[in-house]
């Protein structure tokens, strides 16, 4: 495992259900749109895959190799995205509908009517200090939507990334082909989400967020989409 490492000021282990276990980060090289997984996954977690461990996979990288992608030149930003993008929060956990574009997606996604409803809700929602009313309501399509950004890496400044088609269909590909068994996580800083995994998991999502509940991919330019998951022996 000498290969192996982790990110800056992320701990190597973590203590879950009383048990012990290493989060190992693997680095690739800058995955561009339309690669293959399974190659990815061949090359860099291969080598270091032991019967037992679980990958963990950012959606992100996943989602590029399906080209589920939307490009900013094929969206026409409408008055109301605009409108309602000034009055949502921002975070430091990602690209949210404070940007117009997302905004716009989420109209193009869910219609107008719908929309509007979750912003007015959210709009209430801010005065009992509730959080995440607007994404509740038009789903997690527009919630992981990533991309329209470019202050980490200026290629995404021009697309979004959408999340990932079929991701238990993604893991069962994963480990039939390459028996490595794994999950598609939307991670960042703040919260942890369980998109799929394979069906040979029977540990539930609570217990795999806990796994990663550090974020130990990190959040900037580690290129570390894979994190290999291994119990203390």
């Amino acid at each position: 495992m000498d290969s192996l490492k982790t990110n800056e000021n992320k701990k190597l282990e973590i203590e879950v259900d009383g048990k012990i276990y290493y989060r190992y980060a693997i680095c690739s090289h800058f995955v561009q749109i339309g690669e293959d997984y399974l190659e990815l996954i061949k090359k860099y977690v291969m080598p270091h895959y032991q019967e037992g461990d679980i990958l963990s996979i950012s959606e992100k990288i996943i989602s590029l190799c399906q080209k589920r992608v939307v490009y900013k030149k094929d969206m026409k930003l409408s008055f109301l995205a605009k409108f309602l993008s000034k009055f949502a929060m921002s975070s430091d956990a990602g690209i949210g509908v404070d940007c117009p574009y997302k905004m716009q997606f989420a109209i193009n996604l869910c219609g107008r009517i719908k929309v509007i409803y979750a912003a007015i809700l959210a709009g209430i929602g801010k005065i009992f200090h509730k959080k995440g009313v607007f994404y509740n309501i038009v789903g997690m399509e527009v919630t992981g939507l990533d991309g329209f950004y470019d202050k980490v890496f200026p290629e995404y400044g021009e697309f979004g990334i959408r999340i990932p088609e079929n991701p238990n269909g993604v893991c069962n590909e994963i480990e039939e082909k390459l028996g490595i068994t794994s999950m598609i996580v939307d991670a960042n800083d703040l919260e942890r989400v369980i998109l799929g995994k394979a069906d040979s998991i029977k540990k539930d999502n609570d217990f795999l967020e806990k796994l990663i509940e550090d974020n130990p991919a990190g959040q900037s330019k580690q290129l570390t989409p894979f994190i290999l998951i291994r119990k203390q022996v």
